[in-house]
């Protein structure tokens, strides 16, 4: 009973550091941009700074993990375990708030253990997180029930969080992201695992439409991803992916692109990184040269964070 007692109370405290830890955070800087294809074509175009939101639980995965963290610690989880590459910024945020929190956490790693050393990892394991690598053919049963069952059995009583932090407690968070936008024509962000996109569609206003720009190969399923995590997007024609600019697959970035991200960077006065929000945004200022966007309308680009990343 006393035992009992205790973890009760230590929960009790995990909720209450995760309270102090939302309440403290601001809505994050809607930035003005300027660039010649803009004037050209005459847009508007501000950046939603969400890489500022937090210095270790970055951008969209301090908004995706809002909600998952609190049902975790409601159930009195014995810790947070979830999944990702070698240079995930979904688990260096999970560490980061686990160790926040005062709640274990553990990663299962695609990969090798050799990647424990890099920039990432290294961030991770200091804030206390258990890093499990596995190879690429284990990984891809990570949506198994099987494998779930498994892991649940090795790590009793830890809360599961799938790839990315995309699940359906991840949506009201991002939701949340409306409260502080002003009125635009357009919201345009990366899509890698959907959960961003989905959740901005659960409330998105019927005067905005929404472009997602795929950082990976999603031709035949992010669509149906989407779907699955938010139903009624499959009716909703206020949306659309932009599947042509994820320049060769996830995380790659041919040597010509990095140059004209890099350029982009300094020209907009915003860091970027080569695998999500540089790579959309990339794809955007080609879309406009293109012409995909009328002449007037007011842009809004979310910069989902990620910054760790660009480490390597």
């Amino acid at each position: 009973m006393r035992q009992n007692f205790h973890f009760h109370c230590f929960y009790v405290r995990s909720l209450h550091r995760w309270q102090q830890l939302y309440d403290r955070a601001g809505a994050s800087v809607l930035q003005p941009v300027h660039h010649t294809s803009l004037d050209h074509h005459r847009l508007t175009l501000h950046i939603k700074r969400d890489d500022l939101l937090h210095a270790s639980i970055s951008g969209n995965k301090w908004r995706k993990l809002k909600y998952v963290l609190r049902q975790a610690l409601s159930d009195e989880a014995a810790g947070l375990l979830s999944f990702g590459g070698a240079w995930s910024n979904h688990l260096h945020a999970l560490a980061a708030a686990g160790h926040a929190l005062g709640v274990p956490t553990v990663g299962i790693v695609r990969g090798e253990p050799e990647y424990a050393a890099n920039p990432t990892l290294t961030d991770a394991r200091a804030w206390g997180m258990t890093l499990d690598f596995v190879d690429r053919q284990t990984y891809r049963r990570r949506h198994d029930a099987d494998f779930l069952a498994a892991l649940a059995l090795k790590y009793p009583g830890f809360y599961i969080i799938p790839e990315g932090g995309s699940c359906p407690l991840a949506l009201p968070g991002v939701a949340e992201l409306w409260r502080e936008l002003p009125d635009c024509d357009q919201l345009i962000l990366p899509v890698a695992s959907g959960g961003t996109l989905a959740g901005l569609l659960s409330a998105r206003p019927a005067s905005t439409h929404v472009t997602g720009y795929a950082v990976l190969k999603g031709k035949d399923w992010l669509a149906d991803t989407i779907h699955e995590l938010y139903s009624p997007a499959a009716d909703d024609s206020g949306w659309q992916l932009r599947l042509e600019h994820h320049g060769g697959g996830y995380a790659k970035c041919r040597a010509e692109d990095r140059g004209a991200i890099a350029a982009l960077s300094e020209a907009l006065a915003v860091p970027l990184e080569p695998v999500y929000s540089g790579k959309a945004l990339l794809g955007l200022f080609r879309d406009i040269e293109a012409g995909r966007y009328p002449s007037g309308s007011r842009l809004i680009f979310l910069h989902t964070g990620g910054l760790q990343g660009a480490r390597s």
